[in-house]
């Protein structure tokens, strides 16, 4: 099940023979291998052509590797396969197309697609050499952000789907789940969250939209900030993963709680470099996308267990953990930005003092929660 899939000609005419291969991290949904190839072509990484029977690809950037001539050092690629579920094939068109479309720029912000396989649904990606990131990563990593929005135009229409926010069903457990706590749901908060779904799901642009952008899967190197795994990308207003930051990154298994000093930097830096690119404004503050975060009770599993059950309704009677934090401290920690960004917004009032509510009684019922963490691992 874990063995690199095999090279076809079309492949092999890109890349050469694959030679020593090794097993990387993913997700249940997807594997992944640096592969050194054994003889790669005369020209590979310095914009050879495509071979025959792979889907065609734009002309790629250069990449670091061997020109022609004797191979002094290796040569390596990744290799990414999805698989999976019954949406496996959804999940490599979206990302194949989001690669495509932010490989648009002159200064990269993914790695290089170098060939793909659908058949086996592979895509072959430059490798690239990763740093630690620095104390203060999510400033680099909100400007890259914006760059990767800011390469979403109005033509791309069409080309992936519309990002999808909360819905009625997701208001309706939400309040359930208020009640249970022994929050009172003042008259008119349905209305308020009622509200913001409709406005969320009609907010308008056509950023590119990473889908999941967590930490892991943005890669700090020399070079700058680059982002891997599109599964999910989509368009819509780059204001939804702007909230990743302060909202604590909510699709994904790594949460984390920055000072607000670093975060404000993070969004004016998101904004002024989306304002270089774009030649506009960003347009509105994030009260109402980490608000739509928080409704969502999928945002409290891994991508695996969503859609299966009404995550918020297990909170009264377990807790579970997902990578740096349990589903009660995200939760608790989403109500409390949730409670102070909204207190002086006369849209969302009523929900403000519910969510204040919320966190409250759920710390009093489970004082030994901590505080999700403030540093990644």
């Amino acid at each position: 099940m874990g063995s690199l899939p095999e090279f076809g000609d079309g492949l092999r005419t890109v890349l050469g023979t694959p030679g020593r291969s090794r097993r990387l991290s993913s997700s249940p949904r997807s594997r992944v291998w640096r592969v050194e190839l054994a003889d790669p072509p005369a020209g590979f990484g310095a914009g050879a052509g495509f071979g025959a029977g792979l889907a065609p690809e734009p002309a790629p950037r250069p990449v670091p590797g061997p020109v022609p001539g004797p191979v002094s050092r290796p040569v390596y690629v990744v290799v990414k396969q999805i698989v999976g579920g019954t949406d496996a094939e959804r999940r490599y068109v979206r990302e194949v197309t989001a690669l495509r479309l932010a490989a648009r720029p002159r200064l990269p912000l993914v790695p290089a697609l170098l060939a793909t396989d659908p058949a086996q649904r592979l895509l072959v990606l430059e490798h690239l050499e990763e740093r630690p990131p620095p104390r203060d990563w999510i400033v680099d990593y909100a400007t890259a952000l914006a760059r990767l929005h800011a390469t979403g135009l109005p033509g791309d229409a069409g080309t992936l789907p519309r990002w999808q926010g909360p819905g009625r069903a997701d208001i309706a457990s939400f309040l359930r789940l208020a009640r249970t706590l022994g929050a009172s749901v003042a008259p008119g908060a349905d209305d308020e969250l009622a509200a913001l779904v409709d406005r969320l799901a009609a907010a308008p642009g056509h950023a590119l939209l990473h889908g999941d952008p967590c930490p892991g899967n943005d890669l700090h190197t020399g070079a700058g900030v680059r982002f891997i795994d599109f599964e999910q990308a989509s368009l819509g207003s780059g204001l939804m993963e702007l909230a990743y930051l302060r909202i604590g990154f909510p699709t994904c298994w790594c949460v984390t709680s920055a000072p607000e000093p670093l975060l404000e930097r993070a969004e004016q830096a998101y904004r002024t470099t989306w304002r270089a690119e774009t030649g506009t404004e960003t347009g509105g503050g994030l009260t109402d996308a980490c608000t739509g975060w928080l409704l969502r009770g999928d945002a409290l599993v891994e991508r695996a267990h969503r859609g299966t059950v009404d995550h918020l309704a297990e909170i009264p009677d377990r807790d579970w953990k997902w990578g740096t934090a349990t589903a009660r401290q995200r939760l608790v920690h989403r109500l409390g930005v949730v409670s102070r960004l909204t207190a002086e917004d006369t849209s969302l009032g009523r929900v403000s003092g519910l969510t204040a509510q919320m966190r409250q009684n759920m710390l009093k019922h489970w004082p030994a929660l901590r505080p999700v963490p403030a540093k990644r691992p």
